[in-house]
């Protein structure tokens, strides 16, 4: 029996095609100790993870590792999400590593990945439903906690820069098994009395547990359904919840989520000096310019002197006359010559001149004699003459 030889390629491609055919080992959570760390200068992340009994090899690729929100060191208790895979060219199987979080942590995280992913399905995060933020608001809701700091830097940020704006702090608890339900609740309230154009919801910073109310599908839902547009400004820059995919605008922190919200007004002064330095300029440009119109129109010879225009219509009409009169002349004298020419011609071809030259016309019984065939004897003829007719009889 004959075996089919194979290439160590097409075996280590073979291996990759199994692993990645299996669909447990296409999206999997993975628990262990960070080993054999190392980051290079490409910005990719390679380690091991080991148990009492064994390690697997890792890779987290560097478009992945920018959303690490902690420094990675070997013996770190870690929580990894990824798929398994083989790399042909070294005829290893490892994981490739999507998210990595501290295993403290570990059960969150894949419950924030369960409920992303089950929204995200949903249509919860499309961009389609993302309402525009507007430009100037005249009334913002404030959904957070009324003792927190966060809600201080709002609301000096606000006034510094819009105080135009009515703020309305509307309090709920930001962390807490009962915080979801207030946040949902307050966001729910604002929409139903229309009392805002815009909502901010958040908090300060804090860990993952002290931000999970806002990871909470309560919360997700309300903001989604929410008629007003909504910033969501949880905790600092590295953050990310729920709230932050559904909501309208999504805002590194609370202070940012303020400056976000509204204009600077120091800028729209300047603008606005801007414009009306502007419009001055036009508006100097534009009477100027009616000015030099006017010098022109009152330069006119016409507004000088009004019975000019009819003055030189006069004179007009008189050359016109002329020209007609003129023209008539010429036409009519041609029009002679023209017309004695022609009665010259006729006068020429007149059969009155030929019989002055001494030649008669004769007619007989059966119209003009013009030959013997036309006579018979005895014919009673008449001849034409110059100055009268005669009669005669044929004979032949």
């Amino acid at each position: 029996m004959r075996y089919p030889v194979y290439s160590v390629t097409q075996v280590n491609e073979h291996i990759r095609d199994l692993l990645e055919a299996d669909p447990g080992l296409g999206a999997l959570f993975v628990r262990g100790e960070l080993s054999n760390y190392k980051l290079y200068p490409s910005g990719h992340h390679y380690f091991s993870l080991k148990d009492e009994a064994g390690a697997i090899r890792c890779v987290m690729f560097r478009r992945e590792a920018v959303s690490l929100r902690f420094r990675p060191q070997n013996g770190m208790k870690v929580l990894a999400f990824g798929r398994v895979s083989a790399y042909p060219r070294d005829g290893v199987y490892q994981l490739y590593v999507s998210t990595l979080t501290p295993d403290g942590v570990g059960d969150l995280h894949a419950a924030f990945e369960e409920l992303k992913a089950r929204l995200s399905a949903q249509g919860l995060f499309d961009g389609d439903h993302k309402k525009p933020i507007p430009k100037f608001p005249g009334r913002i809701a404030l959904v957070t906690s009324p003792a927190g700091a966060a809600v201080r830097d709002m609301l000096r940020i606000l006034n510094a820069r819009w105080p135009m704006a009515r703020i309305y702090v509307v309090p709920c608890r930001v962390q807490g098994g009962e915080a979801p339900a207030e946040i949902a609740g307050a966001i729910s309230w604002v929409n139903a009395r229309k009392c805002a154009d815009l909502i901010i919801t958040g908090r300060g910073g804090g860990s993952m547990e002290d931000l999970w109310c806002f990871n909470d599908e309560r919360v997700a839902r309300a903001i989604y359904a929410s008629a007003i547009p909504v910033i969501s400004a949880v905790g600092h820059e590295p953050d990310v919840t729920i709230a932050d995919y559904v909501a309208d605008l999504r805002a590194a922190t609370p202070s940012n989520g303020a400056e976000l919200a509204v204009p600077d007004q120091s800028e729209q002064y300047a603008r606005l000096s801007h414009l009306s330095a502007r419009m001055a300029k036009a508006m100097d440009r534009r009477v100027q310019y009616e000015r030099q119109c006017l010098d022109r129109l009152s330069a006119c010879r016409l507004l000088q002197n009004p019975m000019a225009w009819v003055e030189d219509r006069r004179a007009r009409l008189d050359r016109q006359g002329e020209r007609l009169t003129h023209s008539l002349t010429v036409r009519t004298a041609r029009d002679r010559e023209n017309f004695a020419r022609l009665c010259a011609s006729l006068d020429a071809l007149s059969p009155l001149k030929v019989l002055s030259r001494g030649y008669t016309v004769a007619r007989g019984p059966h119209g003009l004699v013009k030959s013997v065939g036309d006579v018979s004897p005895g014919d009673r003829l008449t001849l034409t003459l110059s100055d009268g007719t005669v009669g005669c009889t044929a004979d032949l």
